[in-house]
């Protein structure tokens, strides 16, 4: 895997929650959505893909909203069966010249095991585009202030579910619900969804010992589980963000590990609308804020007391306009103490905790909604 700043971003789509704030579209826009429905013919057990030693397990399912003029999505929402034991949602667009593919993974109907990226299981990243998404406290999502994602005549979706194990396995047949426009005479902007993050690298606590808190042996355990992209997206968030983060460097206080990385503004000019956090349950607060060249910092998002099971969107009121040269910075807080505390974590061997898809893993993720200037 490639260890450019453009390549990472584009990995890190696929590792979070997502979720728009709910507003209005402008009138014209809004009669002439349509919204449809899909569930699974069947449901999926998720105990029948679980690796051993796994308490996590992503499954993919196929669908096909048989759109036949180009459109731009504008709003989505997940309809869990059993949300206590999910951990995340996300519906991925597949354009058409990746639709082929995507029927072979389909295994005749049944959906297929999809760490990492849906149309790459267990492999390196491939940067599909997000259409919404769900979390713990996730809410129907409306994209705001008439922009729309970019959806192609022909494409299909791909709902991906993360199955917290460590919360319950019951059979699911959670569904989605797309809204879509026509792009001819919708007046929308597309809509670009910019991931951002930084490497959590989480020591045992004083006094807790066994054989994962030495971080080479985590990673390995995390190889086990999710494949080996897994312990080198670990390793190149890390490079990039090596100016700032060493995963060496003692904790003096062991409930609070702080991260943070510097992501450079790419586009000329690009709008921020809207900011999503995301850490799992070990996660105390997040940040987000942009520097310009000449010093000046600006707010974005600042959540103290960071809530796995209220996740949502952070409109940008009024809207940034971040200029090339700008530097976006994410920090986010943990307390390793919580995998001995939280009911869920605490039965688990202590280990290292590093970036991972798992729950009992960890992220520092700012998912941002962006147009064009």
């Amino acid at each position: 895997m490639s260890r450019s700043p453009r390549c990472l971003i584009a990995a890190a789509a696929l590792l979070g929650g997502l979720f728009a704030p709910v507003l209005s579209q402008p009138a014209g826009a809004q009669s002439r959505v349509t919204t449809k429905t899909f569930v699974p013919a069947a449901p999926f057990n998720p105990k029948s893909e679980a690796k051993a030693g796994s308490t996590d397990v992503y499954h993919c399912t196929l669908i096909d909203p048989h759109l036949t003029t180009d459109s731009f999505v504008v709003g989505s929402q997940f309809l869990p069966s059993h949300p206590k034991e999910l951990h995340h949602e996300i519906s991925f667009l597949v354009p058409p010249d990746q639709a082929s593919k995507a029927r072979r993974l389909n295994k005749g109907g049944r959906g297929w095991g999809c760490f990492g990226a849906p149309l790459n299981p267990s492999g390196s990243f491939d940067g599909t585009t997000w259409l919404g998404g769900w979390a713990p406290g996730g809410k129907p999502s409306r994209f705001t202030d008439g922009t729309g994602i970019a959806m192609p005549k022909g494409s299909l979706i791909v709902e991906q579910v993360h199955y917290n194990l460590l919360a319950g396995s019951t059979p699911d047949r959670s569904g989605v619900k797309i809204l879509t426009t026509p792009q001819r005479g919708s007046g929308l902007k597309p809509l670009t969804m910019i991931k951002m993050v930084a490497p959590p690298d989480l020591p045992c606590p004083t006094g807790v010992t066994g054989p994962m808190c030495d971080r080479a042996a985590s990673l390995a355990d995390l190889g086990e589980r999710f494949g080996p992209s897994a312990i080198s997206f670990v390793n190149d968030i890390e490079w990039v963000c090596r100016n700032q983060h060493n995963p060496d460097t003692p904790v003096v206080d062991q409930h609070a590990v702080s991260t943070s990385c510097d992501w450079p503004v790419q586009a000329p000019s690009e709008v921020i609308r809207w900011v999503s956090p995301h850490m799992h349950l070990m996660g105390m607060s997040e940040t987000v804020t942009l520097t310009r060249p000449d010093g000046t910092t600006v707010p974005l998002v600042s959540q103290p007391h960071y809530n796995f099971d209220a996740q949502h969107a952070i409109a940008v009121s009024p809207h940034v306009v971040a200029h090339r040269g700008d530097v976006i910075h994410v920090s986010c807080t943990f307390d390793p103490t919580l995998r001995q505390r939280n009911p869920q974590l605490r039965k688990l061997p202590a280990r290292f905790v590093t970036w991972g898809d798992g729950s009992s893993d960890e992220m520092c993720l700012a998912t941002m909604g962006t147009t064009a200037s």
